[in-house]
């Protein structure tokens, strides 16, 4: 593909509008309503999203991960707690999420900032995992350089076997994370580019106001 090509690809969003009085009081309610959606329209993974945090310094670094729950408190995911991502939040707990719904023509921005959930509700979630996920969580030591695919493999067989008819206890390293909520921005695309985008900033701990922002 030759720069021209690559310039000229583009698409008129035209599935749907967005106006103030589309949008629910409380984005985790209007996040639930659109969640809901997706899944509806049977989406693949509905529930991935980017993560993007930052270093001490502010040097930003950014993934995809999966959402495992959302509250009133926040958005839940999960992961190792020596990873980059895991390394940064420790130095630097604001973190931002977005979620790309494209066959819906929607996004989903959110910022705010980024906690250890319980263990007792990482012990929950970790023991509700396939046996194979628990023990690659296990065994890798996530973002760290490895010699080879084979000697990881191989350690993954070993525990495999180790824990088989055993329950595998859940690593210290690892765990759940909720990023709890400053900016939610919901986007819908519209035709010509005159996207709707409505902005939710939390005023206090139960309060919202609600802006449109221009596209």
């Amino acid at each position: 593909m030759n720069q021209q090509e690559l310039q000229n690809l583009r698409q008129d969003y035209t599935a749907a509008t967005l106006s103030e009085n589309d949008t629910k009081g409380d984005p985790i309610n209007q996040f639930d309503q659109w969640f809901n959606e997706a899944l509806a329209a049977k989406l693949h993974e509905p529930n991935a999203m980017t993560l993007a945090t930052a270093t001490a310094n502010g040097k930003p670094s950014a993934r995809i991960v999966l959402l495992k729950g959302f509250n009133q408190h926040g958005f839940i995911f999960y992961t190792n707690y020596l990873s980059r991502k895991g390394k940064e939040i420790t130095k630097n707990p604001q973190g931002a999420i977005m979620f790309f719904w494209g066959e819906l023509q929607r996004q989903v921005r959110i910022e705010g900032t980024i906690e250890k959930l319980s263990k007792e509700d990482s012990e929950r979630y970790f023991h509700s995992r396939p046996k194979g996920s628990q023990i690659a969580a296990v065994v890798s030591p996530q973002s760290q350089e490895i010699e080879n695919r084979d000697g990881f493999e191989k350690k993954w067989a070993e525990l495999e076997a180790e824990y088989e008819g055993k329950e595998v206890p859940k690593p210290s390293f690892w765990g759940g994370y909720i990023l709890n909520p400053q900016l939610v921005e919901f986007w819908q695309g519209r035709s010509s580019r005159l996207h709707d985008r409505i902005l939710y900033k939390k005023v206090d701990k139960k309060n919202w106001k609600k802006v449109r922002l221009a596209p």
